[in-house]
């Protein structure tokens, strides 16, 4: 059974806006149309529609051609990146079975199946393999993760290359007293936190927040330097 969708519940501007972004903006492609449909009408974890428009946005503005996700679904996400867009190619990471092989059909439905290639695994193990430098990089994955998996795409980024991170605050959780937040999710807040602790405000990244969806955080890549040395604990 797939996961429910709470991220759709957790916008964090207002409804009126909010409900102009997601339907006041310009569709997709219907064969994409009816994949984000169907998606949200069974409320499966994929981006909504405001992040969605910013992504392609987005890429159409840095034209970005090779193009990491870290967390694939059902590959609504990889096949916008890709869609209309012959040039872009995208290695998407997952381990869950059972998205992985609504995504796999769902790229044979669009016909993307020398655009796409899904990495099957943990992304833990796969991101120290990879030897291929990405122009940009989309992380949508389990989000206690993010702060181990930042400095492996950065590794993985050009210079000049932007990492955009899905759904870092949380309904707004992360900037609570831990003892307002569910046990259960305390672990994951503390670890945004020192995701965004480590790399707001460094002169070798240039930085942004949005309030798009449940909030993203947009990475430039500015310097070649250790990004693993100041993520090390302590």
């Amino acid at each position: 059974m797939h996961k429910l969708n709470e991220m759709m519940d957790r916008a964090i501007v207002k409804e009126e806006v909010l409900d102009f972004m997601r339907q006041g903006q310009t569709e997709f492609p219907a064969p994409l149309k009816a994949i984000e449909e169907d998606a949200h009408e069974r409320r499966v974890p994929i981006i909504p529609h405001e992040t969605a428009v910013f992504l392609d946005f987005f890429l159409s503005v840095s034209q970005a051609k090779e193009i990491l996700e870290i967390g694939t679904a059902i590959a609504f996400s990889a096949s916008l990146m890709t869609y209309g867009y012959p040039d872009r190619h995208v290695d998407t990471i997952d381990r869950y079975d059972l998205m992985i092989q609504e995504a796999q059909q769902n790229i044979g439905k669009l016909v993307l199946e020398d655009q796409i290639q899904i990495l099957q695994g943990e992304a833990a193990e796969i991101l120290p393999q990879l030897t291929k430098n990405y122009d940009f990089i989309f992380m949508d994955s389990a989000k206690s993760k993010y702060y181990e998996f930042f400095p492996y795409c950065l590794d993985r980024l050009k210079l000049g290359g932007v990492l955009m991170i899905d759904d870092i605050f949380q309904g707004g959780t992360i900037f609570k007293d831990p003892k307002e937040v569910p046990r259960r999710n305390r672990g994951m807040n503390a670890k945004l936190n020192r995701l965004l602790e480590a790399c707001l405000g460094r002169p070798e990244l240039k930085t942004s927040l949005l309030p798009l969806g449940d909030g993203v955080l947009m990475v430039q890549k500015l310097q070649d330097t250790d990004h693993f040395d100041y993520m090390k604990e302590g």
